[in-house]
């Protein structure tokens, strides 16, 4: 019987345009997700760590830059590509998530992986994975657009003129699904790849039966501020109230 053939998730057709974003300097990725992922990382001088899914290796650079050994790993040939000639600190693989075929096992201290999960098929074997290139103390690192508030075709945000209070409402959660996105919805013809939403109950079963246990739980709220206005007041309380995203860590047992 043939195996089925994996569904295309990668990014490298907008790694450009990609990268030119995380240039900026008013992303969620600088101002929110790095210090975050920075300090939970809590990197000792020669940790061994592995990007999962490290894209153009941003967050790989800035974790080199911190003192540890990083290995990046994407399926991507034009992500890695770009990586490769931003961070030369830091050592790169064309690789799924699935097949860490480079890593012994145990060799990492910790593995970390940023808003990537969404955008792979497979987070059972991906999670096996993980565990088979962790050190027995190692941590695995995962941070994630939060899947209790940002369902892809169902969540948006709400007003209530009468309240004057800005909601956030979700038409479904626990159906999960899977949805073709435009990567770059700003082309006239975008780039198009796959996204899937979860429960949390579909990331705990299989990082259950991979042998992890969660041990640490974040939420992370936005750090944006709405412009002068009537509903600024409202637009600011929402967003300290409602997180942008969720950070999981996960122990071998």
């Amino acid at each position: 019987m043939n195996k089925k053939k994996p569904t295309n998730t990668s990014w490298g057709g907008v790694a450009e345009w990609y990268g030119e974003y995380l240039a900026g300097d008013d992303t969620y990725q600088s101002k929110v997700i790095l210090p975050n992922l920075l300090r939970v990382l809590d990197i000792k001088k020669g940790d061994r760590v592995l990007d999962l899914a490290c894209g153009q290796g941003f967050f790989a650079r800035e974790v080199a830059k911190a003192g540890a050994q990083v290995v990046g790993a994407d399926l991507s040939p034009e992500l890695i590509a770009a990586a490769k000639v931003a961070g030369p600190d830091a050592t790169f693989h064309i690789a799924p998530a699935t097949a860490l075929t480079f890593a012994k096992a145990g060799e990492f201290a910790a593995v970390y992986c940023v808003l990537s999960l969404q955008n792979i098929e497979d987070i059972a074997q991906t999670f096996t994975e993980v565990r088979r290139v962790l050190a027995p103390e190692g941590r695995f690192i995962m941070v994630l657009n939060h899947p209790c508030f940002r369902v892809l075709k169902n969540s948006s945000w709400g007003y209530d003129e009468e309240r004057q209070a800005q909601y956030r409402r979700i038409d479904s959660y626990l159906s999960g699904g899977k949805w073709e996105i435009e990567m770059h919805p700003g082309r006239a013809v975008g780039e198009k790849t796959i996204s899937y939403h979860r429960s949390l109950q579909d990331f705990f079963k299989p990082l259950t039966k991979a042998s992890f246990a969660v041990t640490r739980l974040e939420e992370w709220i936005s750090h944006r501020q709405s412009e002068r206005g009537p509903r600024q007041k409202a637009e600011d309380e929402a967003r300290k109230e409602i997180p942008l995203f969720l950070m999981l860590e996960a122990r071998g047992q």
